[in-house]
């Protein structure tokens, strides 16, 4: 049943596409997010949904009369150098013949993002994408959460199988992430049962977070409950209701997991935590060995831990989206990385300054200060996971790309003056001359 459920919504959308474009993005983020075909048991487990609704997308954007193009700002270069970079070094990767299958994964997701950015023009884009990915990611979260509750915390919350938030430290970061972004749902509806409902999906996504016993996830947590609290107007009460609730969603777990999180602390006795640091290692060797471009994909094997890493046998993923652009793509490609989000940091920065006195743009200044709080969580948590591609953050950077050209439209058409020339953002559009908000 599930199998024609799913079938029946993705064909019964697809001519949608060619009307509203936007359907056919919120229908690709839905299905490649939340993955709900891996929830069936029959065909539609392994049929490949998300390439027809790219494909029917693709037609869409080549046949609409909906203006359309890449915003022109620092971000979208940046994007777009590190996507060619991913691609040079593809070219010098050091296992040529087994790159292939990891390459087309990866120019799928960053085509989609460029595709993201074509797309998305207006506020209600903005929201509704917002909406349709951060509960395609609740949904696990609220699940996960219910399975902890019912279980003590006794077994640890995975994932979709297949999919990058298949495992547990994923699943946790891509929760993480998700959390203040619900928050920032919270502020934008004005019913009560929705904003309550929000709160408990927020809570059950705290508890599978900490449920998946993922030690990053904890850091992580931690540091993204700091900063939102740095950020919130109302730091009493969210201080408040962090002192009560954390220690209750920690003091519910039991033993085995306090003995987990424990190992934090004497890292240098648990062999998983050394593994990673002997892949770090070998990146960072490999880096300094070929300093442009790295090794490529598939770097992780027998073979080259040999040559660039300390104990050659002990054969791990790289455990770090910064040492995994390190070692994939080398110092260029690192450096790219991090200038993306840097730029994606001060893109949101340039919101809030902007925003901070203007009640028609609360919106955009609620959407930049929960996104920070966001790319907090996954730049604590990914420093130990090898999520350099997941999508997620990708569409994050979209967003906010697209909503500070809104926002800087919007003070232009009010002569409002901006904070400052060497931060306003080009507000054109590659191929598009009239923009309409």
């Amino acid at each position: 049943m599930r199998d024609i459920i799913i079938t029946l919504i993705v064909f019964g959308s697809l001519p949608f596409f060619f009307k509203k474009p936007i359907i056919g993005l919120l229908m690709w983020v839905w299905i490649s997010v939340m993955n709900p075909h891996t929830l069936s048991w029959g065909f539609a487990s392994s049929f490949p949904f998300a390439a027809i609704i790219a494909a029917t997308l693709l037609a869409a954007l080549l046949v609409t009369k909906e203006p359309k193009g890449l915003p022109l700002t620092g971000v979208t270069i940046t994007f777009i150098a590190f996507f060619v970079w991913i691609n040079i070094s593809t070219l010098f990767a050091l296992q040529p013949d087994l790159v292939y299958e990891q390459w087309i994964k990866v120019v799928k997701i960053m085509v989609m993002i460029l595709v993201t950015l074509m797309v998305l023009k207006t506020r209600e884009h903005v929201q509704t994408f917002m909406w349709v990915l951060v509960l395609s990611l609740a949904f696990y979260g609220v699940k996960g959460g219910i399975f902890t509750l019912t279980s003590g915390g006794q077994y640890r919350v995975w994932g979709p199988v297949g999919t990058f938030i298949g495992g547990n430290n994923e699943i946790a970061l891509a929760l993480i992430m998700a959390i203040p972004l619900m928050h920032y749902l919270q502020l934008l509806t004005t019913n009560k049962w929705i904003r309550h409902g929000l709160t408990g999906s927020i809570l059950l996504c705290a508890l599978a977070a900490i449920g998946s016993y993922s030690r990053g996830a904890l850091l992580a947590i931690a540091a993204m409950a700091f900063f939102m609290w740095l950020k919130s107007s109302k730091k009493a009460m969210l201080g408040i209701l962090m002192i009560l609730t954390i220690p209750l969603l920690v003091i519910f777990m039991p033993d085995q997991w306090g003995e987990r999180m424990d190992t934090i602390g004497t890292y240098q006795e648990d062999a998983s935590a050394m593994g990673r640091i002997n892949a770090w290692i070998m990146a960072y060797n490999l880096a300094m060995d070929r300093p442009l471009t790295g090794g490529g994909f598939e770097i992780y094997d027998l073979q080259t831990f040999e040559r660039y890493a300390p104990i050659p046998t002990d054969v791990h993923a790289a455990h770090s989206i910064y040492f995994q652009a390190l070692g994939e793509h080398g110092w260029v490609g690192l450096g790219l990385y991090l200038l993306l989000g840097f730029l994606t940091w001060r893109s949101c920065s340039w919101i809030l300054r902007n925003t901070a006195r203007r009640d028609d743009l609360k919106w955009a200044h609620s959407f930049a200060a929960m996104s920070q709080v966001s790319i907090i969580g996954f730049a604590v948590g990914g420093a130990f996971l090898s999520l350099l591609y997941f999508d997620v953050p990708y569409y994050l950077m979209a967003a906010i790309v697209v909503t500070r050209i809104i926002v800087a439209n919007e003070l232009k058409a009010a002569g409002a003056p901006t904070s400052s020339w060497r931060t306003t953002p080009s507000t054109s559009f590659i191929n598009r001359p009239g923009v309409t908000h």
